[in-house]
């Protein structure tokens, strides 16, 4: 069963996700991050490059020809990732709930500080309990 973490009270969503990017890659892990605006996705896109100097965040689209030789792969709804090999994290920073999250064996959930963010991670939250995942919850500091 898909292991659920909430990350709330993040005052910068990006910023936030490429800190848990570079962890996830630390601890040797794979994963996807979904994101709903494919503006969003290209500026997290060019935040994972230049990030963190010293560390590389190798990175590509779901679609990219070396997507299933690259640990961190970007994607919207709707690019496939039922078809890709990476099962570990998923990393949600849309608002709604992922239609293949209980593909993987976890769903990292980035919530924002804004209300509106803070009331669709909400609703996320309700119907992921409802659901009977576990969940753990961690507030930003």
């Amino acid at each position: 069963m898909t292991r659920i973490d909430f990350h709330s009270n993040v005052g910068n969503q990006l910023d936030y996700a490429c800190r848990l990017t570079r962890k996830a890659l630390g601890a040797g892990c794979k994963l996807v991050v979904l994101h709903a605006d494919a503006a969003q996705l290209a500026e997290f896109d060019q935040l994972l490059w230049s990030f963190s100097g010293p560390d590389f965040l190798p990175h590509v689209a779901v679609g990219d020809r070396l997507a299933n030789h690259t640990p961190v792969l970007l994607c919207v709804p709707g690019d496939g990732t039922e078809n890709v090999s990476h099962r570990e994290i998923l990393l949600n920073l849309s608002a709604a709930v992922p239609d293949d999250f209980a593909q993987f064996e976890r769903l990292i959930e980035i919530v924002p500080q804004d209300e509106q963010a803070t009331q669709a991670g909400r609703q996320r939250y309700r119907h992921y309990q409802q659901q009977g995942f576990p969940l753990n919850h961690i507030t930003a500091k």
